[in-house]
């Protein structure tokens, strides 16, 4: 290559350098560096031009860009490097080169992370931030050296330098659901509610599958944004001189008094509690340090912990914990700081054991104050010795004393939240199970007002899944509810029947051999309710009744000498969507396995008319089962002949051709159809007629003709 041509490339490859090291520099968090960063550029930007005048005037050179070989010198010789393909190679070489540089800077960089972590975990949030920024020294387009950043500065209350890392973070990756995080949470931290609302709202942009999580970073915006309008509120009022707000601090202060006599503080406290009337008051008391002079008050710190022997100390407890209930009561700040104290959430614990029966409910009506809200049952779940609760909660309730109530509403509550299924899997079976066993197998005149609740509560604890494996392995649980169903039968328990019918189907829904044992039983009392005059009951009954079945031959036996099939007809005759779902699912099985049942079905069902209006529906499930139910009939003799003339053929030839979407009712459909011609071979008359030979040669491809 000519000399000139070679320094231009030379030249250029230098100016690239340049400006990539310029471009790093002007991303530095260093204001300092960038303004540096700018002032090169500039110049850098003159010298470029100057380069540029000086070819366009010295340079006058026409190219020839068709040269021929006669227009070379004689002389000449042709110089490899001057080729097109050389200098694509040159520019490869570069590249290479350069990705090497930066596999190397990537490996520096995640070392520095790593260490930056490290720091982190253990809350040394200065030293993380020297290791993070030193990292993107080494890397500047790392977005999660920015969000890790971003996430000491928070730490560190530097909230701005926060959120202009979250932004380079989002510079280098438009989608980075933690600089959204991060810098939703530093915006909240400098009270930019709305900014941090929106930095929240825009990740279900990039990933609406976090939409729960979201919800919940809204909520804390929500929650700090009503606290600080309260504080400001609060101390207008305190400012302005109004009595009221002027009462609490004064009353916190004699509060403060050591060595007192007990009746003293009780006397204190009951009169805080008259001011503590609104969210005013409740945040001056937080404002005024209320929660601490409390928990350093030493007569209530030994009272609460049950070990004083003083007099009076019954009344100081219950004082405190009303207290308690009227400064926490609607203040979701209130409530978490209360929590926050270790010895307040041992003793809120301790207090539930009390043999105070009053000091025991006054506990448990906090504790049911807190579980009332989303934001209070997580509190509870988050602070509280929760397993040692439950089982003080269940206790209360097999007592059947007062408190078995609010115990009782406590654990309904607490029951919807995924978090405390979980924690309560390993005390289900030693705890829960046992427990709704004894009240099933023990019911008396105050339990049953309890145990529909109850049950609901363990419908609610079955939504997780080991919780439910581990009940409806239990064969206490099926003997204890299969009795309760025979005791609630006929008399004043009937209250208990439908919740628990309820329970028993969702449970008996899961394999298990547990019920097995019992299953005559259960089937036989299901059978009994069938002729309940309450519709609701007989619909749960006939639908306990259609999942228990198939899990017991014997059980099928049994109930089709009772008379099954007679009362399931009775109740398919009607409208009843889910009765009618539930009723043809337990012929089908019980003509299954039965020749009496398909005998007494086509005997009582003249020309299985009810069978074939069942077949007309627009429920698929009752269609498919329908199906099933005539196919099984067909083998009694006589069947298929008293079709003859009806639109029975017609019937189950819509749906093989595809009225129905299911592809099982399909098969059901075609398959009693083939039975039907074979049962009775005019029927194929009919089928020819209405072109049915092809759609079910069609739709049985695939089928073995049974």
């Amino acid at each position: 290559m000519a000399s000139c041509e070679s320094e231009d490339l030379e030249r250029f490859l230098a100016n690239v350098e340049q400006i990539s090291e310029l471009v790093k520099e002007m991303n530095s968090a260093d204001v300092a560096t960038q303004k540096k960063a700018v002032k090169k550029a500039d110049c850098l930007v003159v010298s470029l031009e100057e380069q540029k005048m000086s070819k366009s005037h010295i340079n006058r050179t026409v190219i020839n860009t068709s040269p021929s070989c006669g227009s070379r010198p004689v002389n000449a010789t042709c110089v490899a490097s001057e080729s097109p393909e050389n200098f694509r190679k040159a520019l490869e070489k570069d590249a290479e080169e350069r990705r090497k540089r930066r596999q190397v800077k990537e490996k520096e960089a995640n070392a520095l992370k790593e260490k930056g972590n490290q720091a982190f975990a253990l809350e040394d949030y200065k030293l993380a931030v020297k290791m993070y920024t030193e990292g993107l020294e080494k890397l500047r387009d790392m977005p999660a050296l920015y969000t890790n950043r971003a996430q000491a500065l928070i730490k560190l209350k530097k909230y701005k330098e926060a959120i202009s890392d979250c932004e380079w973070a989002l510079k280098c990756n438009e989608k980075c659901i933690k600089a959204y995080v991060h810098m939703g949470r530093a915006h909240l931290g400098l009270g930019h509610f709305a900014e941090s609302r929106l930095c929240y709202e825009k990740i279900l942009d990039t990933a609406p599958e976090h939409e729960p999580v979201v919800k919940d970073y809204l909520t804390q915006v929500d929650l700090e944004e009503k606290k600080v309008l309260q504080e400001e509120t609060a101390l207008r009022e305190f400012n302005d001189g109004k009595e009221e707000a002027v009462a609490i601090p004064d009353l916190l202060t004699k509060l403060e008094r050591p060595n007192m006599h007990n009746l003293y503080y009780c006397g204190g406290l009951e009169i805080l509690t008259q001011a503590v009337r609104d969210s005013i008051g409740q945040t001056l008391f937080r404002l005024n340090n209320g929660f601490r002079v409390i928990a350093d008050n030493n007569n209530i710190k030994t009272c609460l912990a049950q070990t004083s022997k003083e007099p009076h100390r019954e009344e100081l407890c219950v004082s405190v914990l009303r207290l308690w209930k009227m400064v926490c009561s609607g203040n979701e700040e209130n409530q978490q700081l209360l929590l926050q104290c270790l010895s307040t959430r041992k003793q809120i614990v301790q207090l539930l054991t009390s043999t105070s029966l009053t000091v025991q409910q006054e506990c448990l009506t906090l504790v049911c104050m807190y579980c009332q809200t989303q934001h209070g049952r997580h509190l509870v779940i988050e602070n509280l010795n929760l397993l040692r609760m439950v089982e003080i909660l269940i206790d209360c309730i097999c007592k059947e004393d007062k408190s078995g109530s609010t115990a009782l509403a406590i654990l309904e509550n607490l029951a919807g939240e995924n978090k405390f299924r979980i924690q309560s899997r390993e005390i289900f079976t030693t705890v829960f199970a046992p427990a709704f066993e004894h009240l099933l197998a023990n019911i008396t005149g105050s339990s049953h007002i309890l145990l529909p609740r109850f049950i609901s509560m363990i419908g609610a604890m079955s939504a997780d899944e080991v919780v439910i494996n581990k009940l409806v392995c239990r064969e206490e649980f099926w003997k204890s509810s299969f009795s309760a169903m025979g005791r609630c039968a006929s008399c004043e328990y009937r209250n208990i029947l439908y919740p628990l019918l309820g329970l028993m189907i969702n449970m008996a829904s899961n394999q298990t051999p547990a019920i097995q044992e019992d299953a005559i039983v259960g089937c036989t009392r299901c059978v009994a309710l069938l002729s309940d005059p309450d519709g609701g009951i007989i619909t749960r009954a006939v639908g306990l009744l259609s999942v228990v079945l198939p899990k017991s031959e014997d059980a099928i036996q049994e109930v089709v000498q009772q008379g099954v099939v007679k009362k399931l007809l009775k109740i398919l005759k009607g409208e009843g969507q889910t009765s009618s779902r539930y009723s043809i699912k337990a012929m089908a099985v019980c003509t299954a396995s039965s020749q009496q049942a398909r005998e007494e079905l086509v005997k009582l069902d003249k020309r299985l008319v009810t069978m074939r209006k069942l077949l007309g529906r627009s429920d698929e499930l009752v269609v498919g089962n329908t199906a099933l139910c005539l196919g099984h009939c067909l083998t009694v003799q006589g069947a298929a002949a008293s079709l003859l003339g009806t639109d029975c053929v017609m019937l189950l030839l819509r749906q093989v051709a595809g009225k129905s979407k299911r592809a099982d009712v399909q098969q059901n459909a075609a398959i009693t159809l083939g039975k039907l011609c074979r049962a009775e071979p005019r029927h194929l008359l009919k089928l020819r007629e209405l072109n049915g030979l092809e759609i079910l040669h069609s739709s049985m491809q695939t089928f073995t003709w049974t």
